[in-house]
């Protein structure tokens, strides 16, 4: 089959490395089925769609919202903007997860700013209607728990997007474009064992007092996140996967 490609903005070499272990084992795809780039270490350089059954874009600790901007994520914001400028037009398979929010929301008109941040924790998700409908997340329940932890999202559902999934102090947490366009605010590739040692990596990063690292190491392992949210990878791998 065609393989995938996930595009990484990670500025650390270790989370980079650990976010492309955790996509690879829960979307099931063997490693020379899912294309590295790493966006924020060289100019990306073109993207041949035809060459992929689908795309990935992981997180970031880059911010859309950031009010002052380094040349090297101005850069990385351009070119991730104009491979979803195409993803978007041509419907496109494509999944970003919590960085992709902003990319895609920004391409639609819609508004991303510090409203609905997130400390790090785990919370529920509860599909819509459109959700439950969603060969995405087919055979998931209507509420499953996943985490999260981000210092911006969209301001409301996008122009033209349709809500899959919401939560209580982020409302905007699934949303599709088209038919092939997805994006998600919580993290579907994340489990405790990931998050902890993204939170060690990330611990002076603002995201959270690093006195609390060891507390939310421990709430990561006691939280009702049981491997649900992973169904997301997994589903995306199963709709999309194209023969050559």
């Amino acid at each position: 089959m065609k393989p995938f490609l996930l595009l990484a903005t990670r500025d650390h070499d270790a989370a980079a490395a650990a976010e492309y272990r955790s996509v690879l084992r829960h979307t099931g795809l063997a490693a020379d089925q899912l294309h590295h780039r790493r966006v924020e270490s060289a100019p990306l350089g073109p993207v041949v769609l035809d060459d992929y059954s689908g795309i990935i874009l992981g997180g970031s600790s880059f911010n859309i919202s950031d009010s002052q901007k380094t040349t090297n994520q101005q850069r990385v914001e351009a070119e991730l903007a104009a491979v979803v400028d195409r993803v978007v037009d041509l419907d496109f398979p494509f999944l970003g997860m919590c960085y992709g929010v902003g990319t895609v929301t920004t391409h639609l008109g819609g508004r991303v700013d510090r409203t609905y941040a997130e400390a790090v924790g785990a919370v529920p998700v509860t599909l819509t209607p459109a959700g439950v409908d969603d060969p995405l997340l087919a055979g998931m329940g209507p509420v499953f728990h996943a985490f999260v932890g981000h210092k911006e999202a969209c301001n409301g559902t996008p122009p033209g997007a349709e809500l899959l999934a919401t939560g209580v102090d982020c409302p905007v947490q699934m949303y599709r474009v088209g038919r092939n366009v997805y994006v998600t605010q919580f993290h579907p590739e994340l489990d405790a064992d990931d998050l902890a040692a993204r939170m060690r990596i990330y611990q002076h990063a603002g995201y959270f007092d690093p006195a609390e690292l060891d507390d939310l190491i421990r709430m990561a392992y006691d939280s009702p996140v049981n491997g649900e949210q992973h169904l997301v990878l997994a589903a995306f791998v199963r709709e999309y996967a194209t023969q050559r």
